[in-house]
């Protein structure tokens, strides 16, 4: 039988090893998402490299490490993949220990594979902590489960854009899940709205739209695979989550479950 932590030990830093790198997950939003393994990881740093989306709140968790801002948003140019993994190599062969602070989760979306491959060449040691993903909080701020019972067994997360600034949605003809969530959606709706057609969904399927999920002001909007585009506005500059599909849809109004709901931080709609 595994004994569980004493509460003073959940919140008692365990120094990582000099010359080691942790990858944590911020969270999707305000620094609270982040979890407790990262929390302490990050207080026991003396170097962190942020992404862009990481609350910037964060810092007073580590206020005497030297922060490095290596965040890239969007379509707009940040730091250097080449240069991030650099950073990572050369302070951990410095014998610091490096936080790499990734919003979300480090393993979705977040280029965690190049990374470790670059400390695998030089035989640094890492970890890896998990985060809360956008795709997650935008289910939980907006009370819609990506699974429903007997409805939606499949979900697929996927990249609205790639490193070409080209949408890919799968094969034509053939959804690739009962629900799909598109991350780094909001600059090309309208687009994503044509090639989700041309996959197979129906005009009528429905789509729900987040951008910020996981702050305060977060927003979201309901469309369906026609109207899409019509969100364009709406989440103009803003990190944006698409769902498609059954998870998109609110849970039936009436029932226990949606009486009693009431979301984390509160959403516009």
């Amino acid at each position: 039988m595994i004994a569980s932590p004493r509460p003073d030990a959940l919140l008692s830093p365990e120094l990582p090893t000099p010359g080691r790198v942790v990858f944590i997950g911020a969270g999707p939003g305000v620094a609270d998402l982040i979890t407790l393994r990262g929390a302490r990881a990050l207080a026991s740093a003396d170097v962190v490299l942020f992404d862009a989306l990481a609350d910037p709140a964060l810092r007073d968790l580590a206020p005497h490490a030297e922060w490095i801002d290596v965040g890239k948003r969007g379509f707009v140019h940040g730091t250097a993949q080449q240069r991030i993994n650099a950073l990572l190599v050369q302070h951990a062969q410095a014998g610091a220990r490096v936080a790499r602070l990734k919003g979300g989760d480090p393993s979705v979306f977040g280029r965690l594979e190049e990374e470790l491959e670059a400390l695998a060449e030089h035989g640094i040691s890492f970890e890896v902590v998990p985060g809360v993903t956008a795709a997650l909080a935008a289910a939980a701020q907006t009370a819609r489960p990506l699974t429903r019972r007997g409805l939606g067994r499949s979900v697929a997360l996927a990249t609205a854009m790639t490193h070409n600034q080209a949408l890919d949605v799968g094969r034509r003809g053939q959804p690739r899940a009962d629900t799909e969530v598109f991350y780094m959606a909001g600059q090309q709706l309208q687009a994503l709205s044509e090639q989700l057609r041309a996959a197979g969904w129906p005009e009528e399927a429905p789509v729900l739209a987040v951008s910020r999920a996981g702050w305060p002001d977060a927003r979201h909007s309901q469309h369906t695979v026609a109207t899409l585009g019509q969100a364009s506005t709406e989440h103009a500059g803003r990190p944006t989550v698409v769902t498609v599909g059954i998870g998109a849809t609110p849970v039936r109004q009436g029932t226990a479950a949606i009486a009693g709901h009431q979301s984390p931080t509160p959403v516009q709609s």
